[in-house]
């Protein structure tokens, strides 16, 4: 049995005949990018996301006003009771 025609075996000759070099760019041009309207106005919503996302849920200031506020027995009349239920009927849009 005759095998005509193989060509080179070793891969690595192959490789080295086809590896095309380019040449780096001249040294007076540098590399720039633009970053578009669109991508500034995302960061921006990103970024402010995060530092609502980082922030504390509970504002502890109002916590302490209001627990001062409770101590007081007259603080708590109807004024404030109604005051209080129009609020939650005005958030659940119920007024």
């Amino acid at each position: 049995m005759n095998i005509n025609g193989l060509g080179p075996i070793d891969p690595i000759s192959k490789q080295n005949k086809n590896n095309n070099i380019s040449k780096p760019a001249a040294l007076g041009e540098k590399d720039s990018i633009r970053i578009s309207s669109d991508a500034k106005a995302m960061a921006e919503v990103y970024n402010a996301t995060e530092t609502v996302k980082a922030s504390a849920d509970v504002r502890m200031d109002r916590i302490e006003e209001v627990r001062e506020k409770l101590k007081d027995p007259s603080y708590i009349d109807n004024r404030v009771v109604e005051s209080v239920a129009d609020s939650v009927m005005e958030m659940f849009g119920l007024s």
